[in-house]
């Protein structure tokens, strides 16, 4: 008998409000007045892609400023070894844009969130079925949040994290179809990192949070 991994729950601040802000820049030292944009306009789940250079060197100083408002993740992980060390830097969650069993067995070993990403059937219940906190529908916009209902014929109990071409004004499709968040990079983010308006990207954020309360309290 398969025996499933002891699968680690959505924090408390995805679950009051579900959106994922994915941050990418040219120096992980940008990335502090954009998160603080971020919280102040109420989404405090912040994904640190390492496809951004520094972010293993300043995640324990952006863990420290923000820690007692938000929840910082790392993402664009691939290797088990990218793993560990944000774990080892206080990392609060892992994103990964693929099904690598040894990554998510990283992030469950030590009860940390992880969000694994895949797009088929088979590599999504895979990750689900190795103890993902939720699978990352990647890239969602390939395929609809229609997707979802599909996915819950066979796997009633699977959540779904869609990421991928996902806009602030169509996030709420997603949450009505039944995702447990939603993740956005640049149609949230905009022109935040090449000097474009912060206040923008604040009023940007508080318009998704307010479009994704409205639709989870439609469904």
């Amino acid at each position: 008998m398969t025996t499933i991994p002891t699968r680690s729950s959505l924090s408390s601040i995805l679950e009051e409000t579900p959106i994922v802000a994915v941050l990418r820049a040219g120096h992980a030292r940008e990335y502090a007045p954009v998160i603080e944009a971020l919280v102040a306009g109420g989404v405090r789940s912040i994904e640190l892609t390492l496809s951004t250079e520094g972010v293993f060197d300043l995640l324990p100083d952006l863990v420290r400023e923000f820690g007692d408002r938000a929840e910082i993740g790392v993402g664009t992980i691939t290797s088990r070894a990218q793993a560990e060390r944000a774990l080892d830097g206080g990392a609060g969650y892992l994103v990964t844009p693929i099904t690598d069993l040894d990554i998510i067995a990283a992030a469950v070993s030590r009860g940390i969130p992880i969000y694994p990403g895949g797009l088929t059937p088979t590599e999504l219940f895979s990750a689900w079925n190795a103890g993902a906190t939720a699978v990352k529908l990647f890239p969602a916009s390939t395929v609809g949040p229609g997707y979802i209902g599909q996915l819950r014929g066979p796997f009633p109990g699977i959540r779904v994290v869609p990421s991928g071409g996902i806009g602030v004004d169509d996030a709420a499709a997603w949450i009505r179809a039944g995702a447990s968040a939603v993740s956005l990079g640049g149609p949230l983010l905009g022109d935040a990192f090449s000097g474009g308006s912060l206040a923008a990207l604040t009023e940007r954020a508080r318009r998704l949070v307010a479009n994704v309360a409205d639709a989870r309290s439609a469904r």
